[in-house]
């Protein structure tokens, strides 16, 4: 019987229960942050339990951490959470990408780079979006505190297998066009919720064209379209991308197996969304959720419910502006979305040689300390900071406002993260989604332009 990915990797891990009721699914791969796993391992104290499987559990810290002096963690709820992850690592023998450490950074970019991440795995975090590592072949999807503490003392997790909707991608991206745009535009398209009770499999020629940085970053917004999961088929690229990591040493015996992940030809899909890319525009949202943007030349949408109303009011903008009418003040390059090696390479092409505009705070962060690493090898971080951008140490950052860097109340910020909630970025920040070439060329106009015409 024809089945598609989802459906292979999915029932392969499960161990008992029936199709359409809950089933007990195994669990490949646990990792965790300082966040959503304290009250978890508090639980398994308090029940004098074990971790099942410490060596498939690994933590790092991200969501907390400063990224100027890394060390200095004045926030006592943050340090509280930080030093906690550090002790209970310790005390149930969970490997950590420690602060400082060479593979410290955000948990979707750890893994990956380290290997860990791998075709036809079940990976679970306590974050939402966890579905980031499904670009390569995996089910991924993040989970609360309770289902933390289920896997913690049993590997296991019960999850009721969700139906399964393709996206179709198809044309050839425009220069100045990138992953994150397709993201956003489906999520405009569709809304926030139409991926719900779906695995969402992004397919096609234009997906396929894609580095898996640019598969993660589609696979890291599917929960901003309703959708718990996102995958994307395996292939020469994602092996490439694997091949020679630190946890990926089964390569050799496992590629036979990966080569093996993909839809039948015949397999059923619940839904269809078919998406030509050829003449699409860049994204600027201009509202509080990923819903709300619009093509660069469009202008904002007249208010059709309270929602919008409420929108309009909290961002200070009104319906026939355009994105170029935006007062920004700070431009934000970072988060698991657009935080990687070639999203910085791509935003240092701009402004290379140029100057952040006097009106503008620019910070960059690497997602990861090797990203950090490999750009300042390359001499990215001069770059940055010699147009006046600051450099900052991996974190998330500005992304959620859980550190000290936050936009301050009132502000418009640019910014390469998923979510433009109020408050998301800080109390009363004002946030625009944008692809990292967008970001970077708003920080050297002082405003959004479009980025088409400064990609060469």
């Amino acid at each position: 019987m024809a089945q598609t990915l989802f459906d292979k990797v999915w029932n392969k891990h499960v161990l008992t229960g029936k199709e359409g009721e809950p089933q007990l699914l195994y669990i490949d791969l646990h990792l965790i942050h300082e966040v959503t796993s304290p009250q978890a391992f508090e639980g398994l104290r308090l029940q004098k339990r074990q971790l099942r499987r410490p060596d498939l559990t690994f933590a790092t810290l991200d969501h907390n951490v400063p990224t100027i002096d890394i060390f200095n963690i004045r926030d006592e709820i943050a340090n509280k959470q930080i030093t906690t992850l550090q002790k209970n690592a310790k005390d149930f023998g969970v490997h950590i990408f420690d602060m400082g450490s060479d593979e410290q950074g955000i948990v979707h970019m750890v893994g990956p780079e380290t290997g860990l991440t791998q075709p036809g795995k079940t990976i679970v975090c306590g974050d939402s979006h966890t579905a980031t590592h499904g670009a390569f072949g995996a089910i991924a999807f993040g989970i609360g505190t309770s289902e933390v503490e289920h896997v913690f003392a049993t590997q296991t997790l019960w999850q009721t297998k969700p139906k399964n909707l393709k996206i179709e991608v198809s044309g050839k991206l425009q220069p100045g066009v990138y992953a994150k745009d397709i993201i956003l535009h489906l999520i405009n398209q569709y809304g926030v919720d139409f991926g719900t009770g779906y695995a969402l499999e992004f397919t096609g020629e234009t997906i396929q064209s894609l580095s898996m940085e640019g598969r993660m970053t589609i696979c890291n917004m599917a929960i901003e379209g309703g959708a718990k999961y996102g995958i994307i088929q395996p292939d020469e690229t994602t092996f490439e991308y694997i091949k020679g990591r630190p946890y990926a040493q089964n390569f050799n015996q496992s590629i036979g197996e990966w080569q093996k992940l993909y839809s039948d030809e015949n397999a059923h899909f619940d839904k269809v969304i078919t998406l030509d890319v050829t003449n699409l525009e860049p994204q600027v949202t201009w509202g509080t959720n990923p819903e709300m943007g619009v093509n660069f030349s469009s202008p904002f949408p007249e208010i059709q419910n309270i929602n919008d109303e409420r929108a309009y009011n909290y961002m200070g903008l009104k319906p026939g502006q355009k994105a170029e009418d935006i007062d920004l003040g700070y431009v934000f390059l970072g988060s698991c979305t657009n935080a990687r090696l070639s999203d910085l390479i791509e935003a240092s092409h701009i402004v290379k040689g140029k100057k952040v505009h006097p009106k503008i705070t620019a910070i960059v962060v690497p997602g990861s300390r090797t990203v950090k690493k490999e750009a300042e090898s390359l001499g990215l971080d001069k770059v940055f900071k010699e147009a006046g951008f600051e450099w900052r140490e991996p974190g998330c950052s500005m992304c959620l406002g859980m550190n000290p860097d936050q936009v301050p109340e009132g502000i418009h910020c640019a910014s390469t993260s998923n979510r433009n909630f109020e408050g998301r970025q800080g109390k009363g920040a004002r946030t625009h989604l944008v692809s990292p070439a967008m970001a970077a060329a708003a920080a050297i106009n002082g405003k959004f332009v479009d980025v088409r015409k400064v990609v060469v």
